[in-house]
């Protein structure tokens, strides 16, 4: 099980990363563009990740992955449960959604500066 706290703790050291609390939700950014963002009663963590992949992930692990709402279905976007994910996991899932929103050469010095494996390019 991983926290909010935890989540946190990880997203803001990411680079161009800032906390927003829009409408009572925590949300993690690179500029304009979220990557992360928590249910209000933070037991659930939407997250960056393809939408040609979404499904697979969520029929592979349903009691850990769900679909976004409605209204997010048309992003890149997929849901977590916290309490089903552990933190290495966390940190792998946030550290992905975060490499969709930033350049490439920044999430290159990220990874190789804090031993990540490099994405494939």
């Amino acid at each position: 099980m991983v926290s909010a706290e935890e989540v946190r703790g990880f997203a803001l050291t990411l680079p161009r990363t800032t906390e927003h609390l829009v409408r009572g939700r925590v949300k993690f950014r690179v500029g304009r563009l979220v990557y992360a963002a928590f249910s209000k009663d933070e037991s659930l963590m939407g997250f960056a990740f393809p939408k040609a992949e979404r499904e697979d992930l969520v029929a592979s692990e349903p009691e850990k992955f769900l679909m976004p709402g409605t209204a997010d279905l048309r992003y890149n976007w997929v849901v977590g449960r916290l309490a089903a994910i552990d933190v290495d996991e966390m940190q792998e899932l946030v550290l992905d959604a975060w490499t969709m929103c930033v350049p490439k050469g920044v999430d290159r010095e990220f990874r190789i500066t804090h031993d990540w494996p490099l994405v494939d390019e």
